[in-house]
């Protein structure tokens, strides 16, 4: 299996870090982007291909970014799967792990289901579920099986306190989500 995997927003935070926690300043943009690079190493330790590890906030071609296209790469990329690592954010109270997909049904929903079970299981997170975002464009335009991992909320104290500690676990968490998808197919 080939997997592709997005880091959400801009490298280094330019021009969006994503959300960002106001009292610690911990950014989505680095914490995602650790996971997803924890994520490859252990795939490719259990044998799965990692054809892309991009971190980009150019989701279609535009001029005014000087990023690569998520879309067009992954697309490109003769992946099986797209999973995009992002931290949620709200009211600095709601809490947990959500698995966003195009719509519920599907080998998408199959795939996020794995990874929500194995996050929720290892870091004791709130089951927020797996919720349909069809007006995600790395969820509508990829040409494969896409979900968007919501790690938890960065802007709630413990929550903040896992991405911010428990990177490794998060990663083995999602790692273990997509082979057991692996599995199931």
């Amino acid at each position: 299996m080939k997997v592709f995997l997005n880091p959400g927003h801009s490298p280094n935070g330019e021009p969006d870090p994503g959300a960002v926690n106001s009292y610690t300043h911990l950014r989505e943009c680095d914490v995602a982007k650790s996971i997803c690079d924890l994520v490859e190493q252990y795939l490719t330790a259990a044998g799965v291909e990692v054809v892309g590890n991009l971190q980009s906030d150019n989701l279609f071609h535009n001029s005014d970014y000087n990023q690569p296209c998520v879309v067009d790469e992954a697309n490109d990329s003769g992946a099986d799967v797209f999973v995009s690592v992002h931290c949620n954010a709200f009211d600095e109270r709601a809490h947990g792990t959500e698995v966003e997909v195009y719509q519920a049904g599907g080998a998408s929903s199959l795939l996020a289901g794995f990874i929500q079970a194995q996050i929720v299981e290892a870091l004791g997170t709130t089951d927020r579920g797996v919720k349909e975002r069809p007006r995600l464009i790395v969820l509508s335009h990829t040409t494969m099986p896409a979900v968007l991992v919501e790690t938890a909320f960065i802007d709630e104290e413990h929550d903040e306190e896992l991405l911010r500690t428990r990177q490794d676990y998060f990663a083995r968490a999602i790692a273990r989500g997509i082979t057991d998808y692996e599995n199931a197919q």
